[in-house]
């Protein structure tokens, strides 16, 4: 009940500047939890489609591999889908790669997509603090100008320390939404980092089977 009771006059003493505050942690916070789901869920989603596309590609059973990209909601559904499209008419290894990274032009804005704001938040959330402390201390000192000298230093005091209370508060949410920012950030690198990898695992598989087809073709002519 202590903490509880320390934390709501904590909040009384901020003034009006706590109200905006609040109300971008509530932004970040649910920009947060909505973008670690969404990262979360396609970096799962591309390692099971990825297991079960990758072994057909090895057989070389490339339409089992395009059905089984074309119906994939996972970003490297999308990135294979788009080589095994283009694999359908007569290509070179800069086709297919062209082609493989216009799908992870369309999926990393997607992986990106509001991971920013966390970031601008903690920076406005922090100027805002700040707004409220200078705000609450020129109250302060103006409330202290019109009393008697024996109050001065109690009232300037208690004025200090309720301005303090926002930069306080803008601090403590500041600081966890950069944190959050930047896992999110390696988070989404690390998703990006596994796409190019697969990608060239797809070109450099099908240029090996393109040469070995070759070389049984010509063997078989001789």
């Amino acid at each position: 009940m202590n903490a509880l009771n320390t934390a709501i006059k904590f909040f009384q003493d901020c003034g009006l500047f706590i109200y905006p505050s609040i109300l971008i942690m509530a932004l970040g916070v649910t920009i947060a939890v909505e973008r670690f789901i969404f990262l979360s869920k396609a970096r799962s989603e591309n390692r099971k489609t990825w297991a079960r596309v990758l072994p057909l590609l090895q057989k070389g059973e490339f339409k089992e591999a395009l059905g089984l990209a074309g119906h994939s909601d996972a970003a490297i559904g999308k990135i294979v889908n788009n080589g095994l499209t283009r694999m359908q008419s007569p290509s070179r290894r800069e086709d297919l790669d062209a082609a493989m990274e216009e799908g992870m032009m369309e999926i990393v804005p997607r992986l990106e997509k509001r991971t920013h704001y966390i970031a601008t938040f903690a920076n406005v959330i922090t100027l805002v603090g700040l707004l409220g402390t200078i705000i609450g201390l020129i109250k302060g000192f103006t409330a202290v100008a019109q009393v008697n000298p024996a109050e001065k230093a109690e009232l300037l005091s208690a004025s200090i320390s309720i301005a303090m209370n926002n930069t306080a508060f803008a601090l403590m949410v500041a600081i966890p939404f950069l944190l959050v920012h930047a896992f999110l950030q390696a988070q989404t690198s690390e998703i990006v980092d596994g796409l190019e990898a697969a990608k060239m695992s797809f070109l450099n598989l099908v240029q090996r089977l393109s040469a070995e087809k070759a070389s049984e073709a010509g063997a078989a002519a001789h």
